[in-house]
């Protein structure tokens, strides 16, 4: 058998119906869609998942828990208290932090919290930091520097 030689089985494929072309034709007038109503208009079949007007399923779905996010932005994250144990005017990068072996592995971008104090002044080159972190190391003379 040969790809040119498949055709439907015989009986299986049906003239599409005519709808709406007078009463000889035997859909004609309201065409079998009854009298009013949204099922009854032209373009009638409203689009699957449609739920007339109320926020269908699929929209309702990801509000509620334990949904996992699609394309997640992963961060290595780090303190500012784990940076004070670094000597005054220390370049910060996140190749020098695991060179240092404070980081032990890169889990993405490098991301600068706010959590604890420091004292020492540092040039610190990441992502992005937190507000409470940024004015903690600029407070102890220190400078951010924001990579992208």
């Amino acid at each position: 058998m040969k790809i040119e030689d498949l055709q439907p089985q015989a009986g299986s494929r049906h003239r599409k119906r005519r709808i709406g072309r007078g009463i000889a034709a035997g859909q004609g007038a309201s065409g079998g869609f009854g009298m009013r109503g949204q099922k009854s208009r032209s373009g009638r079949p409203t689009r699957p998942g449609f739920e007339g007007g109320q926020i269908p399923l699929y929209r309702r779905v990801p509000k509620l828990k334990h949904f996992t996010v699609v394309n997640p932005k992963h961060f290595t994250i780090i303190n500012v208290d784990t940076l004070s144990q670094l000597p005054a005017g220390t370049e910060v990068t996140l190749a020098s932090l695991m060179g240092a072996g404070i980081i032990t592995q890169n889990d993405g971008k490098l991301r600068v919290l706010g959590r604890g104090d420091l004292s020492v002044a540092l040039t610190v080159h990441a992502h992005s930091f937190t507000s409470g972190a940024k004015a903690k190391i600029e407070a102890a003379g220190g400078t951010c520097v924001a990579d992208s």
